[in-house]
């Protein structure tokens, strides 16, 4: 295939500061082993995360300018509103400073002790919000999506099985919502079929339960089900994205993914009587309900973004620049998520670093090791994130143990994707050198964004006085 080009010229620069290994080895230890502590500028590349770390285009610049500050009923609003019920055909649109701030007022209003919302994969914003309001997340991920080596076309999928089966021990009456997350991000960025999505909604339709969607990445699910799903090669991309959005029933999204802006989000609904209720909390959380805690010029650069968002040559490039990373580490050897997502390549750690084991959190042990060879950040998707206690402080596990390293849009060229696979495979080869970690610190909700972990001492020499050996016999 001929060289990926980006379809965009580069009109403004940020610099790159570079450090040495020893340096680096030097910040993880300060930063206890989190790579959520690290000052940015000590990152190279910087692939925590594709959540407001987007460039924006000129058209978003320029329509920044244009942003009408007013209290309420400000004219940038309703050019806001107007693209998003577009999209989503939804008639409600509330505004809000972004993704998170939608799910805390959603499952405020919808949760409570009790309550159940089951999903394809929660992510962990999401799962947090709903335990906190003390009801829990169930998820029904698709038995492809569970295996990281083996391919499959829409790995993000919702077990409609284990969906009824989950509906009929909890009771429809106890489950609020279910969700189904575009792209699956906690899944590896898979995307979920329309053919899924119809099938989900069937059953919703049959137990009275409403279907929302964490419409976070909804272009780039909708151009995989353009590239995968039998007759929709010849559809665009916005017709794609209006049929998924017309099986729901509401949505919630971070617009500081797909429609890349720095801040912002919404919720999106056709029930009025929930969306006043939903209003009733925006007052007083986020601002009036014309702009939800966002400036003007924010309303404005979501509605460019999200037009933006569904051109096909970006769309193209986006997922043929995640796949051509995902194919160098696969050549490689490298245990990656197959086939590519569509915002990030996923390592698979536990397959990476099989001599540790999941109470040793590999994926932050290869996060850290990353950063230390390359000055690359990821984000660990596992047992630090989502693995629990028992009733006797033993961990159990999260599912699958993976790393993420999150490409942000229109930020990064060919060049710094070629080295970031590079220092992959050098730490792959040095593998058997990285030792696990123990937490020491970890707040009750959320831990791995402030966690403080430590490296496990592995060998009897390590664990004793410096002034004290081990004697061996040969």
């Amino acid at each position: 295939m001929k060289t990926i080009i980006e379809p965009f010229k580069i009109k403004s620069v940020e610099p790159i500061y570079f450090n040495t290994k020893e340096e680096r080895i030097a910040i993880l230890d300060k930063a206890c082993y989190n790579p959520f502590l690290i000052h940015s500028d000590d990152v190279l590349i910087d692939l925590l995360t594709d959540s407001g770390t987007s460039a924006m285009s000129s058209d978003q610049w320029a329509g920044i300018m244009k942003g009408d500050e007013s209290y309420a009923g400000s004219p940038s609003f309703f050019r806001f509103e107007k693209v998003v019920q577009d999209i989503t055909g939804m008639p409600v649109v509330i505004p809000t400073h972004q993704g998170r701030a939608a799910e805390k007022i959603l499952f405020s209003i919808l949760g409570g002790k009790g309550k159940y919302f089951i999903s394809n994969t929660l992510f962990d914003t999401t799962r947090a919000n709903i335990e906190f309001s003390g009801a829990e997340g169930i998820d029904c991920l698709c038995e492809e999506g569970k295996h990281p080596s083996i391919p499959a076309p829409f790995k993000g999928n919702m077990d409609i099985a284990l969906l009824e089966k989950t509906i009929a021990q909890k009771g429809a009456v106890n489950i609020p919502l279910v969700i189904i997350t575009i792209t699956n991000n906690s899944g590896g960025g898979q995307p979920v079929s329309m053919q899924n999505i119809k099938e989900v909604k069937k059953v919703c339709q049959k137990n009275k339960i409403p279907l929302f969607i964490d419409a976070c990445r909804f272009a780039e699910n909708a151009y995989f089900i353009k590239l995968r799903e039998e007759g929709y090669c010849d559809k665009p991309v916005k017709a794609i994205a209006q049929e998924i959005f017309s099986h729901a029933d509401g949505c919630t999204m971070s617009a500081k993914k797909d429609a890349f802006a720095n801040i912002g989000g919404f919720l999106a609904m056709h029930d009025n009587v929930l969306a006043i209720k939903c209003r009733n909390l925006l007052v007083i959380t986020e601002g009036f309900p014309t702009y939800g805690g966002l400036a003007g010029r924010d309303l404005e650069a979501i509605a460019i973004g999200l037009n933006e968002v569904m051109e096909e040559h970006y769309l193209q490039y986006r997922i043929r620049s995640i796949e051509y990373l995902t194919n160098k580490l696969i050549d490689a050897k490298v245990p990656v998520m197959q086939p590519a997502g569509g915002h990030a390549v996923y390592l698979d750690a536990k397959e990476f670093l099989s001599h540790i084991p999941a109470d040793q959190y590999p994926g932050q042990a290869l996060v850290g090791a990353l950063y230390i060879e390359g000055g690359i950040r990821g984000v660990e998707i596992g047992s630090l994130m989502f693995g629990k206690y028992d009733e006797y402080k033993k961990l159990v596990p999260a599912p699958m143990e993976l790393v993420r390293l999150a490409i942000p849009r229109r930020v990064y060229t060919q060049s710094h994707i070629d080295y970031v696979a590079e220092v992959i495979i050098e730490v792959f080869n040095n593998r058997h050198a990285i030792k696990g970690l123990t937490i020491t610190e970890e707040a009750p909700l959320l831990r791995h964004f402030t966690a403080k972990l430590k490296p496990v001492l592995k060998s009897p020499e390590e664990s004793l006085p410096k002034n004290k050996q081990v004697l061996t016999y040969k």
